[in-house]
């Protein structure tokens, strides 16, 4: 049995800003790729701090996991790239606040640069479906 790659990037979420979609799903397994903090209604930054960039991100999440039949509570293992480790506690303080009490597995590395300007983390995921 060959199982079938569905690629795709829903509406209000942000442009990928290269060759990608920004989901792959596969059967029940999801994976979106890296997102920046960026309101999708303006293409802008949600803010230039990492608590509202956080804020933004996990927002662009629920979107995009609720497009392919999921939700945040059925992320599986979340990676945050961040740029500055002295935001850590404030990436937290968001990722808390969104997440709620759900506590998946996570991979927090530290990055020396990421490819939009003023972006200063971003965070990709692996998720189920809710089926």
């Amino acid at each position: 049995m060959v199982n079938k790659v569905e690629t795709s990037t829903p509406a209000n979420t942000p442009d990928p800003i290269g060759p990608y979609n920004h989901i792959a799903k596969v059967g029940p397994f999801i994976s979106i790729g890296g997102i920046a903090g960026v309101n999708p209604a303006t293409g802008q930054l949600a803010g230039a701090d990492v608590y509202s960039q956080t804020k933004q991100i996990i927002k662009s999440f629920e979107t995009m996991l609720y497009s392919v039949g999921s939700n945040l509570n059925q992320v599986i293992h979340v990676n945050i790239f961040l740029d500055c480790m002295k935001d850590f506690d404030e990436m937290n303080r968001a990722y808390v606040e969104m997440m709620g009490d759900h506590r998946p597995a996570r991979t927090v590395i530290g990055v020396s640069e990421l490819p939009k300007p003023g972006v200063l983390l971003t965070m990709n995921l692996t998720a189920v479906t809710t089926e």
